[in-house]
């Protein structure tokens, strides 16, 4: 029989508690937790310093928070500044905000609507990227992957200016998958069955199976058919 976990942790304005094994966790204000944890549900609305990893059912973050281990929750809603200094995994990933994740992060979906640095792999089936801000990645694998700029408001044109990171492009190694639809995007080698390259591109080396096309806005600079 699974064990049943009773306790909740649960803080409010200024507070600090040590990490293990909870139902639920609410950091609301400023909190820290020393140690790993442990939950079905993690909140945090405010801002959070987890000194340890971070393995829940469901996972929200709205406001800013770091990790400094990994984080494994099947669903995981990121709104803020969130830093991890480990791996990233789960079913669903969903950011708005900046993300700075230092490991790989792997998930079947993953949305993002802002900015992120992945220093290690993104590896996801369904990649969906509105570029509000500069994306960097290592390498990027999936089925579908879809990355383009967002439709700017007056107010991000703004931030744009006044913060080079609103600039929206996104930097990496290699985008490898099957449908691949890419905008704003820097890459040394994309590589898939079907390649849309539109405005915004600079690619080095395009590999395509079945369909390349190239936006006329685009720069591909080795074209390859195998």
């Amino acid at each position: 029989m699974a064990k049943s976990i009773d306790r909740n942790l649960n803080l409010s304005g200024l507070g600090t508690a040590s990490g293990g094994e909870y139902r639920s966790v609410n950091i609301d204000g400023v909190g820290k937790v020393e140690g790993d944890l442990s939950c079905e549900n993690f909140r945090v609305n405010g801002v959070a310093t987890i000194r340890g990893s971070i393995r829940a059912a469901h996972l929200e973050v709205k406001g800013k928070m770091s990790a400094e281990g990994g984080i494994h929750a099947p669903d995981i809603q990121l709104d803020g500044d969130v830093s991890v200094y480990g791996r990233m995994t789960a079913d669903e990933i969903h950011v708005e905000g900046l993300l700075k994740l230092r490991g790989d992060c792997e998930a079947e979906q993953f949305t993002s609507r802002g900015g992120f640095t992945i220093n290690g792999m993104l590896n996801a089936d369904r990649i969906d990227i509105q570029l509000y801000g500069r994306c960097r990645v290592k390498e990027i694998g999936g089925e579908n992957i879809e990355i383009k700029k967002s439709e700017r408001s007056l107010w991000s044109k703004l931030f744009q200016w006044l913060i080079p990171v609103f600039d929206p492009h996104l930097t990496t190694g290699l985008i490898e998958g099957d449908d691949i639809q890419l905008e704003g995007t820097k890459a040394a080698i994309v590589r898939g069955s079907r390649i849309f390259i539109g405005p915004g591109c600079i690619i080095d080396r395009a590999e395509y199976r079945t369909e390349l096309i190239v936006h006329p806005d685009a720069k591909v600079n080795h074209r390859i058919k195998g």
